[in-house]
């Protein structure tokens, strides 16, 4: 089984849950959601079945940085799992949901930004792009916080212009999980399941592009993520054969 070798890197102290936000009731219920969430990844993830391929151009190893990453949202708790102890910074909404999510993800090493597409967005974008110059890779679950489900938003072609900093998109499929009657379809695996992971061919955006350069390298990573997507979910069975080796992760 290959191996793939990534720095356990430990995320920043996260901030106490803030009275002044939230009742005594959300922060109890915040709590035990965070426990049982990060629980449970961490009892699942050891059981997966993982195996990652790549397009032709695509990222060379799961650590390298920085990069500025999307996948959609419906895949997070997989990539938790198989991303955790990178360091990486994710773009986390400002919403009751986004509270517990980023608050779980930081004990697998992430880093939460607030904002969203629709909330402090340009706040967000000026911390990932510090993120960025320090070394780190960011990540978008880019049809959240709300959707529309599989639709890209601007966000990561704009911060790859402005940062320098190409594209990369991943999906991660999972052959057996529950999934959740959401907008987003989350998944949670079965213990035990098969995950493949597609990263698509990185796009680097000019510094000097155009408005409407945008509008088109946006569509191109709909395309790519789209292809990714497709990929995965067609070949997930596969993993664990010759053509689709286990990894040690």
């Amino acid at each position: 089984m290959p191996s793939v070798t990534t720095p356990e890197v430990s995320a920043p102290a996260v901030a106490p849950l803030d009275a002044r936000r939230y009742t005594l009731r959300q922060r109890i219920a915040l709590r035990l959601i965070i426990w049982a969430g990060s629980w449970f990844i961490r009892l699942i993830g050891p059981t997966l079945r993982v195996s990652i391929s790549r397009e032709d151009g695509a990222q060379e190893t799961l650590d390298q940085r920085p990069l500025v990453a999307s996948f959609w949202h419906s895949c997070m708790l997989p990539a938790t799992y198989i991303c955790r102890g990178l360091g990486v910074r994710v773009m986390s909404s400002n919403s009751y949901d986004g509270e517990y999510m980023g608050r779980i993800i930081h004990k697998f090493g992430f880093v939460a930004v607030k904002g969203s597409s629709s909330r402090n967005a340009v706040r967000a974008l000026l911390g990932l792009r510090r993120a960025l110059e320090d070394g780190w890779t960011v990540a978008f679950t880019l049809d959240g916080p709300r959707g529309p489900r599989h639709k890209v938003k601007p966000g990561p072609v704009a911060l790859g212009r402005s940062s320098g900093v190409p594209l990369t998109m991943f999906h991660a499929a999972v052959d057996k999980a529950w999934m959740l009657n959401s907008w987003d379809r989350l998944l949670i695996p079965k213990p035990f399941s098969r995950v493949l992971v597609r990263f698509g061919k990185l796009i680097p955006v000019p510094a000097d592009a155009s408005d409407h350069d945008l509008e088109r390298y946006t569509a191109e990573l709909q395309a790519s993520l789209d292809r990714v997507c497709e990929f995965a979910e067609a070949n997930v069975g596969k993993v664990g054969t010759a053509e689709f080796p286990l990894i040690n992760r």
